[in-house]
């Protein structure tokens, strides 16, 4: 390896350890007194339950652990939106496990908690994965109830989904093992299976104060709704464990007998290790997004047997259409290429722009892999279409539609995995986060946003040095240079990954050691779902 490559793995390494203390920190959750007040009440804490459940020599992978990072600070912080989300195996099936995190304002629930609750769901209805509900939740955060309680994708969306996930027959289990009140205490009954833990597991639409004030009742809350109540009166819950761990142990018995389930049918072989060291990732990867390497370097780190064959190798150079295998899994991959590239006429092309014989392609290779159902990988370091009077002559408004067309409505699973730049339209085109991959995650080193930060960053001080101008101030080069200064860093931070990451436009930021392993549980959980529509491009330009 060159000193190059080294510096470059340096650099890289160190914004993994950077993300990796940031996700020790948020594994903290609401602090280690709160988390041993939870103990001492004979209680495990969230995330202990979560690694109790899932089998613990069988891979998993957290969904959102970045979601509310530095954001509610007013409020104290909300780490990790006071739930923790898993995608893991019990009992050997694959399956979904979302856990309340008292010790987060006793699991209330903030505007980024519910988001990341309706993801969980959504992931389990569109893979059709059963779905385990650990309940431990004072409910909605009420100084912020007008952003989390009424709207479409809002709180009660929740329970529409347990609904809806009944209906098409996908699992859903709840133990309640603290608090569950007002609507929230909906989500277990509205469970083919709830539980509730002795003693610190209640259920009810308003506690015992509520009760007191709304119509003068005098009770306390193990009479109002405790375990004993709604498993011997009420009937409302099936099972009264012991303590939580009897409650979890209840959980694997029952996904234990699970029947077997319809199958997607997507090609998997026996799996082999890439040749070229995973890790090399890190050396390959430039240090600053905007300088070039061969995104082949990259795919031969992730495929098995370093193999991929491309197609239409020699026509759009800066999109990359190649079908391989991951972990054994069929895949097609969708990669922006990041090197100067030549044309068929010979003429040079930026690397990691969409230009219209690129989007063509890829256009083209989108609907062979929904012929063949296979399933896609995008790997995303884009800096958008190409711009200019040439490009727009030659039709790049037409063939970026086409190739959004085919993203838009491809009907095999998708994941996305954001390696570098994720700019503008190629964010959208190379399958962002509104364009539904079943899982989308970014490397430590991503950016996202509607433009590279330099370029924003100067049109951004430019309309404000116009609008201070209309109001007669005249900017000095020194005023000018301190504008800029203050808008690229606040840009900057709202490009970077734990930004995006905080809000849940990304699942996660992941060890680029781990793609494979994200993308194989990916399809694994895709083939619980049988897919039932047909692709079709729709209305097209051609």
């Amino acid at each position: 390896m060159d000193l190059e490559f080294n510096k470059r793995e340096d650099i890289n390494k160190q914004k993994l350890s950077d993300i990796n203390y940031l996700l020790k920190e948020i594994n903290k959750c609401g602090g280690e007194k709160r988390l041993q007040k939870q103990r001492d009440e004979g209680k495990m804490t969230a995330r202990e339950r979560v690694d109790y459940l899932l089998d613990d020599k069988k891979d998993s992978i957290e969904i959102g652990a970045f979601a509310g990072f530095e954001m509610y600070e007013e409020e104290g912080g909300c780490p990790a939106a006071g739930v923790v989300v898993k995608m893991g195996y019990v009992s050997g099936r694959q399956c979904l496990v979302v856990a309340n995190d008292a010790s987060v304002k006793a699991g209330a629930w903030f505007p980024i908690t519910g988001k990341k609750n309706l993801r969980a769901q959504e992931i389990a209805m569109e893979n059709r994965l059963p779905i385990i509900y650990l309940v431990d939740s004072a409910g909605v955060y009420l100084p912020m109830q007008d952003e989390i309680f009424p709207d479409k994708e809002m709180f009660g969306r929740i329970f529409r989904n347990n609904a809806k996930m009944s209906a098409a027959g996908i699992i859903q289990i709840s133990a309640v093992m603290g608090s569950c009140v007002a609507g929230g205490a909906y989500l277990p009954i509205m469970s083919d299976e709830a539980m509730i833990v002795d003693k610190t597991g209640s259920i009810f639409l308003a506690g015992s104060y509520l009760v007191k004030a709304a119509i003068g009742e005098s009770i306390d809350n193990e009479s109002l709704g405790g375990a004993t109540m709604h498993c011997e009166v009420s009937g409302v819950t099936d099972f009264k464990a012991k303590d939580d761990a009897d409650a979890l142990n209840r959980i694997k018995n029952i996904m234990k007998s699970l029947g077997d389930f319809e199958k997607a049918g997507f090609d998997r072989i026996e799996s082999a290790e890439p040749n070229e060291k995973i890790e090399n990732i890190f050396g390959i990867m430039p240090a600053l997004r905007n300088e070039q390497y061969d995104t082949k370097e990259i795919l031969k780190c992730l495929t098995d047997n370093s193999e991929f064959e491309e197609y239409k190798a020699d026509y759009g150079k800066t999109i990359i259409c190649a079908t391989a295998r991951i972990d054994g899994w069929s895949v097609g991959i969708v990669a922006n290429q990041r090197t100067l590239v030549k044309n068929g006429k010979g003429e040079m092309q930026f690397g990691g722009v969409i230009y219209s014989d690129s989007a063509d392609k890829a256009t083209r290779f989108i609907a062979n892999c929904n012929q063949r159902k296979i399933p896609l990988v995008f790997l995303q370091d884009v800096t958008g279409f190409m711009v200019g009077s040439k490009s727009e002559q030659g039709g790049i408004i037409k063939d970026g539609a086409k190739m959004v067309n085919a993203v838009s409505n491809s009907v095999v699973p998708k994941f996305t995995i954001i390696t570098g730049n994720s700019y503008g339209a190629g964010n959208y085109a190379m399958c962002g986060k509104a364009y539904d991959p079943r899982l989308i995650v970014a490397w430590p080193w991503a950016d996202l946003a509607v433009m590279g930060g330099s370029q924003a960053a100067k049109v951004l001080a430019q309309i404000q040095e116009s609008t201070l101008k209309k109001k007669g101030k005249i900017l000095t080069d020194e005023d000018r240079q301190k504008l800029l200064d203050e808008i690229s860093a606040k840009y900057k931070k709202q490009t970077e990954a734990t930004y995006a990451a905080a809000r849940l436009w990304t699942d996660a930021i992941i060890n680029p050691i781990d793609t494979r392993k994200w993308i194989s549980m990916g399809i694994e959980a895709a083939d619980h779902s049988p897919i039932t529509e047909k692709f079709n491009l729709g209305v097209i330009q051609v």
